[in-house]
């Protein structure tokens, strides 16, 4: 009764464990699902208001505005590439350490433009762009260079995987078209074989067109007769034709446009 009672005891425990185990990972699942969703709602935010101040406000803040767009577009696209395609190519990964530590400069270049935002001095903003937008050349450069060879690398293994699959397609439908008819000749749908002689019917020979008479077919011409006909013969050999009798006019079958027959009188 004792174990009974620790066993459903230590059951419970587990079920209760379990149970917590479940929430803390669905809570942590809603963290991270409504942290992406605050994330995505304020990049949004952020960048129709860039898109705004870069219109209304032309000079030195509608340039820093430009410049901030152009660094987030780019850095946002790579990102999506490199980690859209490491889950197919293992060998991206040396490219996602490589992008990582381009981020950390485009954070900071970013974090700088975005002091200069509220910056009083626009002659001081407007020295420094030339600087500021070299930096942002070399950032975006090397995050282009990164992304086109990310995609050129899926293309080309998309082209090489084609590649292989039209081969093995063609090979396929090769095997499906092969086939090989059973030539009978006692079919008389059966096409005729281009270079090779009819069959020949029981009894005779058939000699190609344009061909001479065989010696072995003129020995059987001259030597040969009815024995030596019947001999090779494949059929049964045949019986003395019978006898040809006169017919009886009255037993023909007359038709309607014959006359009748005419017999003769006879006396008896």
């Amino acid at each position: 009764m004792e174990a009974a009672v620790a066993i459903i005891g230590l059951l419970f425990v587990l079920f209760v464990l379990a149970g917590v185990f479940v929430t803390v990972k669905a809570a942590k699942a809603a963290k991270r699902g409504v942290d992406r969703t605050v994330a995505h709602a304020r990049r949004t935010v952020e960048d129709t208001t860039l898109r705004a101040r870069q219109l209304a406000q032309p000079g030195v803040v509608g340039e820093l505005a430009q410049l901030r767009l152009s660094l987030r577009t780019s850095m946002r696209a790579t990102q999506e590439v490199l980690y859209a395609g490491s889950a197919d190519d293992a060998s991206l990964s040396e490219a996602i350490g490589l992008f990582e530590r381009l981020s950390a400069h485009g954070h900071e270049l970013d974090d700088e433009l975005k002091r200069l935002e509220r910056e009083p001095d626009r002659a001081t903003i407007g020295a420094r762009l030339p600087d500021l937008r070299e930096r942002l050349e070399r950032i975006t450069h090397s995050a282009e260079s990164l992304r086109w060879a990310a995609r050129d690398r899926a293309r080309k293994f998309a082209d090489d995987d084609l590649a292989s699959l039209s081969d093995q397609i063609d090979v396929e439908t090769g095997a499906l078209r092969h086939w090989t008819r059973v030539e009978d000749a006692a079919d008389p749908l059966r096409d005729p074989v281009p270079g090779r002689p009819e069959s020949a019917g029981p009894g005779e020979t058939k000699t190609p067109t344009g061909a001479g008479p065989t010696e072995g077919h003129v020995r059987a011409g001259a030597t040969g007769g009815p024995s030596d006909a019947a001999a090779r013969s494949w059929g049964p050999t045949p019986e003395d034709p019978p006898a040809i009798t006169a017919r009886d006019p009255r037993t023909q079958p007359s038709y309607p446009w014959q006359k009748a027959p005419r017999t003769e009188d006879t006396t008896t």
